[in-house]
């Protein structure tokens, strides 16, 4: 990529590479827990602690103090998914195993450069998120289903932004999202007959989504010591997708939800930062994961205007992570994060398809400089195996013969793997 950001061959393999990915994060919901591989190994902490061109998918005004480099990393994904069904009348006890398709290849790109001393304009490339299960025994199968079950959500952004240095202690930046989805689900005709459209349901094959939305952020030096950082990402309104219109709530809508992060980054010695963030993500917003699959006993089909939906509540993130200097060539990172349960125990049921259960992060990572203008990051992220258990979560008394009482159990840990270069011109 030339400094005037033409064309190259490397930024459009990129990002092609980006769009036939499979991104299939689950972490604070379905949000990555961080982006790029540095702000990955602490724990996502970034709205005052930018490290690279990254800093776009977390808050653009971090451009300001980046310099002009280039970042190219990639993850390994290794998700855990599971589920069981206890003390339904169809069936008896079971458990399932939703690993159909058990390693995923999440690529990232981003590119900054400063126009002048104030200005600096970037460019970042990324998976946001996602989820897939691939059942190969369907738990659905004793209602009726048939053959394999799963879903797979894939979320692109691709965001070009611009940071500006107000004064000498405060910068704002912004970046448009450019937002590209991708969804199939398999396995669940079953629940055709609670949809307002049947045959847009399961098993239509891939589907493609795309909308706009934006994100601002600013960064604010209160001395040498301290900075302080917020950003907010609006509610990104994609297009319907018209294969799954009698699944997701609004005739397949399934929109990105609004967001917003506060932080600090604190400097106790000068080979240490130690930073916090606070993010809230609001899926009640989003008609197709926020409506409870309850309103179904209300009359609401699925696919309907207010029809159901996954029923996850927002979420409250909390991400501490630290970068330390330990060497002149070696640099060390760390963090951890907590998040709350976006799935209650009574929405378990449909949720068997998106096991987004993780509620903590253990992070690590570290970069080693070859030289003047090179170095190469890697990091680690465990997710902590969490499980919730249904509470009256499978329905009784729906119509025709109901759904039989009982709950379903839902599971997941993860593990990623990361490695990027990282190049200063």
């Amino acid at each position: 990529m030339s400094r005037k950001f033409s064309g190259s061959t490397l930024s459009l393999s990129a990002l092609l590479a980006l769009l036939s990915a499979n991104v299939a994060h689950a972490t604070s919901g379905y949000f990555a827990s961080g982006y790029g591989i540095n702000n990955e190994a602490v724990a996502g902490v970034g709205a005052a602690l930018p490290q690279d061109a990254l800093t776009i998918a977390i808050n653009p005004a971090g451009l300001t103090q980046v310099g002009h480099q280039l970042n190219i990393g990639v993850d390994v994904f290794v998700p855990d998914r599971s589920a069981s069904i206890a003390g339904n009348a169809f069936g008896q006890d079971a458990s399932y195993d939703g690993n159909g398709v058990k390693t995923f290849y999440i690529p990232n790109i981003g590119y900054s450069h400063p126009l002048n001393d104030d200005v600096t304009l970037g460019i970042a490339a990324y998976g946001n998120g996602g989820m897939n299960t691939n059942y190969k025994s369907n738990p659905y199968a004793r209602f009726g289903a048939t053959g394999t079950a799963g879903v797979n959500l894939e979320q692109l952004f691709v965001s070009p932004a611009v940071g500006w240095k107000i004064n000498e202690h405060n910068s704002i930046g912004i970046a448009a999202n450019i937002v590209y989805q991708r969804f199939n689900a398999k396995g669940i005709s079953v629940f055709g007959g609670f949809s307002q459209d049947p045959s847009h349901i399961s098993n239509n094959g891939n589907d493609d989504s795309y909308g706009v939305g934006a994100r601002i952020g600013w960064i604010g030096k209160v001395n040498d010591y301290l900075s302080l950082g917020a950003s907010y990402q609006t509610k990104t309104r994609m297009s319907k997708f018209d294969q799954y219109a009698g699944l997701f709530a609004d005739s397949g809508r399934f929109d990105v939800p609004e967001n917003y992060t506060l932080g600090l980054a604190v400097k106790p010695f000068n080979n240490l930062t130690i930073g916090f963030d606070w993010q809230r993500i609001l899926y009640s917003d989003v008609a197709a994961v926020g409506n409870t699959f309850g309103v179904l006993l209300q009359g609401k089909p699925l696919g309907a205007k207010a029809g159901p939906g996954f029923g996850w509540q927002d979420v409250d993130v909390y991400k501490l992570g630290a970068v330390w200097q330990a060497t002149p060539k070696l640099t060390v990172r760390g963090g951890f994060s907590l998040n709350q349960q976006p799935i209650p125990k009574n929405e378990t049921f449909l949720n068997i398809l998106a096991p987004a259960t993780i509620e903590k992060h253990l992070t690590l990572g570290a970069s080693w400089a070859i030289n003047q203008k090179d170095d190469l990051s890697a990091s680690y992220i465990h997710a902590f195996d969490q499980k919730v258990n249904g509470a009256n979560s499978i329905p009784v008394g729906f119509p025709p013969s109901g759904f039989g009482g009982g709950n379903a159990n839902i599971e997941l840990q993860e593990n990623s793997y990361g490695v990027a270069w990282n190049h200063k011109f």
